[in-house]
């Protein structure tokens, strides 16, 4: 058989673990993400790549393949095509039959210190976050789900209401160190539960838990929960979901406490310290859904753009198009459409916050 011949007849599959992403914005183009999950190593590949790629499962061959993309793009591959991709996907160890990738190097973490650091509480985390799943994980059925977000949404709308009320609330608790002490530690269990969400929506979902643990910098010590897989999971919603979590948590985890401060018969400083609980509690799970990195808002915007790296793809095109430079014609239109409105959207939520801010502030300095 001649090389040429061998060629078409081979039949390439990927290995078992190798993840695809849905098609994404990046620039004035689409890429999907490829991730190999047991190398740690990922990478871009274009639209026409990615139509070869999906359908290398080890029952078609190159001829084969071949034939589909010519009938999708009119034109047929020569062997000289197909050698970069095969040579990019065996050197990457994507192939079945091709060597093992090296593990993608870790970033260099600095030495644990006392005043910096980190270390990981479950040597699997993944194992933990599917116990915790099967022990809660009825909750993210609809018929709790929903009455619970209900529930969320009045509390929130309540609390608007009082804003006033709860900012001076708020401003008494920084006169009380106990209090203030007990209410951070609140507020401490409250991100730790928020990271804890993240890992069992994802794990609801199909979805790796990589890493759960402390992270400190003095200060400021957090928890921490990595989801290994979070841009491959199987649909848009399913990230979106996953994104969410933590700050519906942290709204969740004020429920308690919120009707504790609405009709427990509490003593004024008990209940001026539930109020800046539900206050402070109410901006940190806002605030993780602003759409800037890295915030978990930024993550929510880019599943709904159908973007990846976002935020610089919409810095370049604005850019572009405030001084209207000809270069915006390469961007196809959805891209236009999701970089002004991520662009536009980012500065109105900020001046909304701003606002927000000042009334606060107005709010304060008028009532004292």
């Amino acid at each position: 058989m001649t090389a040429a011949a061998a060629l078409t007849a081979y039949r390439p599959e990927l290995k078992a673990g190798v993840l695809v992403s849905d098609p994404l914005l990046h620039g004035t183009g689409t890429v999907h993400l490829i991730k190999d999950t047991g190398s740690g190593q990922s990478c871009k590949v274009g639209v026409k790549e990615h139509f070869l790629i999906s359908r290398m499962d080890g029952r078609r061959s190159l001829a084969e393949i071949g034939d589909d993309y010519a009938g999708r793009y009119g034109r047929r591959l020569a062997d000289a095509n197909w050698q970069p991709l095969l040579a990019m996907l065996g050197t990457r160890g994507l192939l079945v039959g091709s060597p093992d990738a090296d593990r993608a190097p870790v970033p260099a973490e600095p030495g644990r210190t006392l005043l910096r650091g980190s270390i990981r509480l479950f040597a699997d985390a993944d194992t933990a976050t599917g116990r915790l799943h099967r022990a809660v994980g009825f909750l993210l059925a609809p018929g709790w789900m929903v009455p619970l977000l209900a529930a969320v949404v009045a509390m929130e709308v309540m609390l608007a209401l009082h804003a006033g009320e709860l900012a001076l609330a708020t401003w008494e608790l920084f006169q009380h160190p106990v209090l203030l002490m007990a209410v951070g530690c609140l507020l401490w269990f409250s991100t730790a539960l928020h990271e804890l969400a993240h890992g069992v929506v994802a794990a609801h979902y199909g979805g790796r838990v990589a890493e759960i643990g402390l992270r400190w910098r003095l200060p400021v010590v957090i928890m921490y929960c990595t989801v290994d897989n979070f841009l491959y999971l199987r649909t848009r919603w399913h990230r979106i979901a996953t994104a969410l979590a933590g700050a519906v948590m942290n709204l969740l985890f004020l429920l308690p406490f919120c009707a504790l401060w609405l009709w427990a018969p509490l003593d004024p400083a008990t209940h001026d310290a539930l109020a800046g609980l539900l206050f402070l509690g109410s901006v940190h799970a806002l605030t993780m859904l602003v759409p800037l990195p890295p915030l978990d808002g930024y993550k929510i915007a880019g599943q709904l753009a159908g973007a990846t790296e976002l935020a610089a793809s919409s810095h370049a095109y604005l850019r572009l198009a405030v001084r209207r430079d000809p270069a915006v014609a390469a961007y196809p239109r959805r891209a236009r459409t999701a970089y002004t409105a991520y662009g536009l959207g980012s500065l109105l939520v900020l001046g909304i916050l701003a606002a927000a801010v000042a009334a606060v502030i107005h709010h304060l300095l008028t009532s004292a």
